[in-house]
């Protein structure tokens, strides 16, 4: 049997929680007494086991205190973790910069149009006012 809760769902540390859910549902599936050729002393406690694990993992709270109590003496770096919704990142920790594409560009574009369009409608309101 696994030795962690994350290992009894196939995850890693960094796992988000929807990788949890996902995982959790497909050993469910594949450990549920109902469900499964195994003997049904096994199949009931991997079934136990997994519903333990996403009962801590699912819960952000207990997911902290389990990842704070057990993981740390097992030398994950948890403080470090890898941001869920960038692709990459410099040692900043800020996401990797990118080329622009089109519809960024002509928003700028627009954007830039309409300060010197501001720009020019008020320096000719105050060269008449003045």
């Amino acid at each position: 049997m696994a030795s962690n809760y994350y290992e009894q769902l196939g995850l890693s540390p960094y796992a988000s929680a929807v990788q949890i859910r996902q995982a959790y549902r497909e050993m469910s599936k594949l450990y549920h007494p109902d469900t499964t050729k195994l003997p049904a002393s096994i199949a009931s406690a991997k079934f136990c086991a997994i519903n333990t694990a996403y009962a801590v993992l699912s819960n952000p709270e207990r997911r902290n205190q389990y990842d704070r109590q057990i993981l740390c003496t097992r030398n994950y770096d948890l403080d470090n973790r890898r941001p869920t919704n960038f692709s990459d990142s410099d040692n900043d920790g800020l996401p990797i910069e990118r080329p622009l594409s089109g519809g960024e560009l002509f928003a700028l574009l627009l954007i830039g149009a309409t300060l010197v369009g501001c720009f020019a409608i008020a320096i000719v309101i105050a060269y008449l006012r003045g």
